[in-house]
């Protein structure tokens, strides 16, 4: 089982904003007035919008694909620095331990996440809620790695296989995540998707980008691993 972090786990949206914007300000000397749309997408491709959004002269500071990592290095020690307010002004979504736990007793069952934040900023925002211990981060896929969301999924499942030494079939794997976007990278990797209305995409828009299945949110954890189950046992 994948798990999309921001606004289908947790919601640190605020917290996570004024780290972006002190990364932003620290790697390119400029404010970041403008913050690109961050639903399903990763911490590379915001950075670079973020850089044309807020008329970022590259060639002044570097080149962009230059800038990426310093970025991603102050941006987690921006947030790392915030991790009082991530729990005071965040919080877990609701069901979410609840729906992990679930997921948890299922026969067979490996969870990790598939988000578009880089592993170390992973870890805190799930470790402040008490959530990291139902993931094998190993196998996990992150938004610091160059790879399209899509491509991500497919190589969290060949970690997977790789580790577990199993073959992972065509209905093996489910991603639980809030955005269209990630229905679209669900579709591409081979994964089934199941969409959490929590985030900003509404239940009609992720039905209709196709979705496997739709929740409204987490809260009743029995209906979250009963689509788990469905979602990957054999179709006719």
């Amino acid at each position: 089982m994948l798990w999309n972090i921001d606004l289908t786990l947790v919601d640190v949206t605020r917290v996570t904003r004024a780290a972006y914007a002190e990364a932003f300000r620290t790697v390119t000397g400029r404010p970041l007035v403008q913050l690109p749309q961050m639903a399903g997408r990763s911490e590379s491709e915001i950075f670079f919008d973020a850089l044309a959004l807020n008329g970022v002269d590259v060639s002044a500071v570097g080149p962009s694909e230059q800038l990426l990592a310093p970025f991603g290095s102050e941006l987690a020690t921006a947030l790392a620095a915030r991790r009082d307010q991530l729990r005071s002004n965040g919080q877990a979504m609701p069901g979410a331990h609840e729906a992990l736990a679930a997921v948890a007793k299922l026969d067979g069952v490996v969870q990790t996440v598939l988000t578009g934040t880089s592993k170390p900023n992973a870890l805190l925002k799930l470790r402040t809620f008490g959530l990291e211990s139902f993931f094998d981060f190993g196998i996990g896929g992150y938004g610091s790695e160059s790879y399209p969301k899509g491509a991500l999924v497919r190589v969290a499942r060949l970690r997977a296989a790789e580790k577990y030494q199993v073959t992972l079939g065509e209905h093996a794997c489910v991603y639980f995540a809030d955005s269209v976007r990630d229905v679209a990278a669900a579709t591409m990797g081979g994964a089934a998707s199941a969409a959490v209305a929590t985030g900003r995409s509404t239940t009609a828009e992720l039905r209709a980008a196709g979705a496997d299945a739709v929740l409204a949110d987490l809260s009743d954890a029995d209906l979250v691993a009963a689509e788990a189950c469905r979602l990957t046992s054999p179709r006719p």
